[in-house]
């Protein structure tokens, strides 16, 4: 059963002939400032497999609002992160679980990982992301969450999108990942084991992949956690560039390596220990790729 906290009513709440018009003439910008055939690419990535007959997404989904924000994200991605991404062929075709680490105050690693998914790839794809409760409680998040495509993150909701052949990003660290201070910065938090059921309960592999960049783009110093938790927010980073009214993120350099797939046998309600392993493994792999990133790395910035 799909959880509806966080969908829209249909897709074509928002497809006016006048919202439509503006989206491909953003479309055509972008195109023409990248060099790239946005509206090709996307073509080919759009609309997603949970469309029904009638073109309706139970969890919310706008194409053409989704059409829009790729076609401005797109300068994130390529101009002021200029991202640099490895492995991306190592991401094989069906339901697939993308798992990384998770980092930046902002989810915007989570916005990169889909982008380059989308518009990097020889056989492009359009995944979905796993959203923490609370954003349902934040003003245009709430809505424009699930009209880009992202899900509530419940089992259910997991399970029926992995059923229907989608690539799914989970970050198994939530919040304690992006609220981490730079003094932690590249150190994961523990994974939860709940992706690692996922994978078991839908025979799906695991893609792990690991973030760089994203750490430094929002330098937390401390994280005010007792009054975060007195306001109902999860985290309260206390992060210098803001105090200096910059409050874009720091144009640090991302780079994106996708790792080999990696699949797991087993019994999906087995006892805690025995997923924990399997959980350790991922977990392991992703801070070893990360390592390996952060190492090879010649400056944040460049």
């Amino acid at each position: 059963m799909v959880d509806a906290a966080l969908t829209a009513p249909r897709v074509g709440d928002t497809s006016n002939k006048w919202f439509k018009a503006f989206t491909d003439a953003v479309i055509a910008l972008s195109s023409r400032v990248t060099g790239e055939d946005l509206d090709e690419q996307l073509s080919r990535t759009l609309p997603v497999r949970t469309l029904n007959e009638i073109g309706i997404d139970p969890f919310g989904i706008d194409v053409d609002t989704t059409r829009l924000s790729i076609a401005m994200l797109v300068y994130l991605h390529r101009y002021w992160f200029r991202t640099e991404v490895h492995g991306l062929a190592n991401v094989p075709d069906g339901r697939v679980l993308i798992v990384g680490n998770h980092s930046g105050q902002v989810p915007l690693d989570g916005v990169v990982i889909a982008l380059a998914m989308a518009l990097d790839s020889e056989h492009p794809r359009f995944p979905r992301a796993m959203v923490e409760r609370f954003i349902s409680t934040l003003p245009f998040f709430s809505v424009w969450f699930p009209r880009v495509g992202q899900v509530l993150g419940t089992p259910e909701n997991a399970r029926h999108l992995l059923e229907k052949e989608d690539a799914l990003i989970i970050f198994p660290e939530g919040v304690k990942g992006i609220s981490k201070t730079i003094s932690e910065r590249y150190k994961l938090a523990p994974f939860g084991p709940g992706f690692m059921r996922l994978a078991l309960q839908t025979r799906s592999p695991i893609v792990p992949v690991a973030v760089i960049g994203a750490e430094e783009q929002y330098p937390s110093v401390a994280d005010f956690k007792s009054f975060a938790r007195m306001v109902g927010l999860p985290s309260l980073p206390i992060i210098p560039q803001l105090f200096f009214g910059f409050f874009a993120p720091l144009p640090t350099k991302y780079r994106l390596y996708f790792g080999e797939p990696l699949y797991f046998s087993g019994d999906p309600d087995d006892d805690d220990a025995a997923i924990d392993e399997k959980v350790w493994v991922v977990q392991a792999t992703i801070q070893s790729m990360v390592n390996r990133g952060v190492k090879e790395r010649k400056a944040i910035f460049w």
